[in-house]
Formats: C-alpha cells, structure tokens, sequence
C-alpha cells in the first residue's frame, strides 16, 4: 500500500525568554483559544543524561466540513505526545501523532523551542500529514495542512495569552508577535508526485541592547552550570 504524505513548516517568535516558554508549556491549557482540548494527562517523566523526558496523552476533538461527515464522526481523538527538554542547549523538542483515526488521517507534529540571540523563543513546527482513503487522500491531506495552520495560529495565540498572564512583567519587547507570517510556499516533491506546502515565517530583526546580552550571557552560564539540577526542577515543579 502506498501512503502518500503531504507535509507543513510554520515559525513563530515568543516575545519572552526561553525559560519562560518553557515553564508556560506546561501550564497552557486552558486557554480561550484551546477549547478543542478536552483532557491532558501526564504518563511518565524522567531525568536522564542532564535532560527531561516526558509523555503525555490528550483529548482533542476538532470540527469537519460536510464531505468529511462520511469518514469522520467528530469523536474525541486521543494524542500522545512525547517531549525532550534539554537546558543546556536550551531546546525543547515535542513530538505528537494521534492515537485514532490514523487510516483516515495521521498527523505527525514536531515542535522546536529553542533560544534566540535576542533573548526571544522561536518555534519552529513541522507536520507530516498522510491518509489511507482511496480516492480521497488528497483532498483530506489538503484538509489537513489547513487545519495544522489554523491550529497552529490558535496554539500561538493561547499561548501568548497564557504567558502574559504568567509573566506581565517579564516580556521582552514592546509588540508581542506570536502569530506566524506566511510567506510565499515552497514546493517539496514525494515519491508519489504529491506536492506538499511549506509556509515559512519572516520576522523583523530588532535592535539588541548591552544590558540584554550581559543577561543571556548569564542565564546561559547558570543554565550550563546547573542543567542536571534545572532539569529536575522542572519535574517537581511539574
């Protein structure tokens, strides 16, 4: 059987440091933009080599258009998601796929937090998107790039929401910019002549400050110090 996959790239700055991403990533949900988001539980945590390892599982339900009535009923769908924080490099790596469903459509999603020279967070998603339906798998994957995209804008937004909330004083610049910006789409050929859209994210460049490297410089040093103690702090706290 041939499964043709269709994949997806968006980019977003977080106007906020990479610690404070970090922390907010475990305290989301809820949010006014995550009301597909029905459940979360934590499966398993654990500190190895330095980093922190987690898995989670989720309940998400998301609505259909009309067409797609015939091979979805619009049930919960189960998500796991399987996360690497490492403080030293300071990046934090998520990885999901739904549980159900995965004949009809099966998402795939990689998300990288990671510190910017400038003190803000970048995340960078990819999806890889594919679907067994005869006949249909096109149409569904398409369905599915635009549903990542739409999720995508709603996820920065929640998050946006929950980090100013957590953290009023601590942004970083002026303007908060957490939606993406699309740019034109650049073509990527699969093996089965399925074309896949890639939306790239341009943000401005800004102006960085003295006092703002002496602190990442800092924050960088205590982070390489201490990363086995943070990490672990992290999974008490959390």
């Amino acid at each position: 059987m041939v499964v043709s996959a269709s994949t997806c790239r968006t980019e977003t700055v977080f106007d906020y440091s990479w610690k404070h991403v970090v922390v907010c990533y475990w305290n989301r949900y809820p949010n006014p933009s995550s009301t597909h988001v029905l459940t979360e539980d934590t499966i398993n945590r654990e500190v190895r080599d330095g980093k922190l390892y987690s898995r989670r599982l989720l309940s998400k339900t998301n609505p259909v258009p009309k067409w797609g009535a015939r091979f979805y009923n619009n049930v919960p769908v189960k998500i796991v998601e399987d996360s690497v924080l490492d403080p030293v490099k300071k990046t934090f790596t998520t990885f999901t796929r739904n549980l159900g469903m995965k004949k009809i459509m099966a998402i795939d999603e990689i998300v990288v937090y990671s510190e910017q020279k400038d003190g803000r967070t970048l995340a960078v998603r990819r999806a890889y998107i594919s679907s067994q339906v005869f006949g249909f798998s096109r149409a569904i994957r398409a369905f599915g790039i635009e549903r990542f995209k739409s999720n995508g804008n709603k996820a920065s937004s929640g998050f946006n929401y929950v980090l100013k909330r957590m953290f009023p004083h601590h942004q970083l610049l002026p303007s908060a910019a957490a939606t993406p910006v699309t740019a034109s789409p650049a073509p990527e050929q699969f093996s089965d002549g399925a074309v896949a859209t890639t939306t790239h994210n341009n943000t401005s460049s800004s102006s960085k400050s003295e006092t703002l490297k002496s602190t990442a410089k800092i924050g960088y040093e205590f982070f390489k110090c201490h990363a086995s103690k943070i990490a672990q702090l992290f999974s008490v706290r959390n």
